[in-house]
């Protein structure tokens, strides 16, 4: 079973490429903060606090299409911390910029 499950996660890490967008978020109970990452782990941009409400996740989903946008990133790979280091990471389908 733990064979299967680093597989999988090695085939989910092969995906990213200087083209991905990582980003992942710290959830709290009432305040989250996000950051972003290239596919060498340099961050990119300042982190994102936003609030556990319909306009968080607004500010949230706007923040990371200006960073995909301004990084000229095709894919974003978006994961809450714990489950991201894990593979277990969500993808998230944005605009192309190109």
């Amino acid at each position: 079973m733990k064979y299967k499950q680093s597989k999988k996660q090695n085939q989910r890490i092969t995906r990213i490429s200087e083209k991905t967008l990582v980003e992942s978020a710290d959830i709290a109970k009432e305040t989250h903060v996000a950051r972003a990452i290239d596919f060498r782990g340099i961050e990119l941009g300042k982190d994102c606090v936003f609030s556990n409400s319909r306009t968080g996740l607004e500010q949230l989903v706007q923040w990371m299409k200006e960073l995909q946008q301004e990084h000229a990133k095709r894919e974003v790979l978006f994961g809450n911390g714990v489950h991201l280091l894990r593979g277990r990471t969500k993808e998230c389908k944005g605009n192309d910029p190109a």
